[in-house]
């Protein structure tokens, strides 16, 4: 049996995550302790993510022919991606939080649906807010001004009560 046949069923599992990713991160994970490894991963999981260690060059292969290749060149020891097909922006803050307080993770480079980001571009993505801050923020707004007119129309109705018992 030939070595692709062995690795071409991990190549394909690669392209099955990255296939309608919106996002894929690339990172340097050396230094990370088991405990600190266990937490990121359980985070991402939480918000929806995959994480992963593969070989450079099955992730060069699995990436041929996709908007992902843009991140081959980033492929130069120990890596490791992390994969989401919903938030776009999760495992990017998701890995910002944790590197504040772990060293040992560094960017390599993302792709967000289709557009390439170095370390400065990802650390501007990491502020933006989740979708649900940004709809809680947007609700929030809305209510303020029903709030204040239900207030108004309130005080004009106790107002007008007490007019009718004079």
């Amino acid at each position: 049996m030939a070595k692709i046949e062995l690795k071409q069923p991990i190549i394909d599992e690669i392209s099955s995550k990255v296939d309608g990713a919106a996002t894929v991160v690339l990172v340097d994970y050396r230094g990370l302790t088991v405990e600190q490894d266990t937490q990121l991963r359980k985070q991402l999981r939480e918000a929806g993510c995959e994480y992963k260690v593969y070989k450079n060059t099955l992730m060069k292969r699995a990436f041929e022919g996709t908007d992902f290749s843009q991140l081959d060149g980033l492929l130069d020891g120990p890596s490791a991606i992390a994969v989401s097909k919903e938030d776009a922006t999760a495992p990017i803050r998701i890995l910002s939080k944790m590197a504040k307080d772990v060293e040992a993770i560094e960017f390599k480079g993302a792709v967000v649906e289709g557009v390439f980001y170095d370390v400065d571009g990802i650390k501007s993505l990491a502020s933006i807010p989740s979708r649900e801050e940004l709809i809680s923020k947007l609700l929030g707004s809305l209510q303020s001004p029903v709030t204040n007119l239900a207030r108004v129309l309130n005080q004009i109705a106790e107002k007008g009560d007490s007019v009718a018992e004079a």
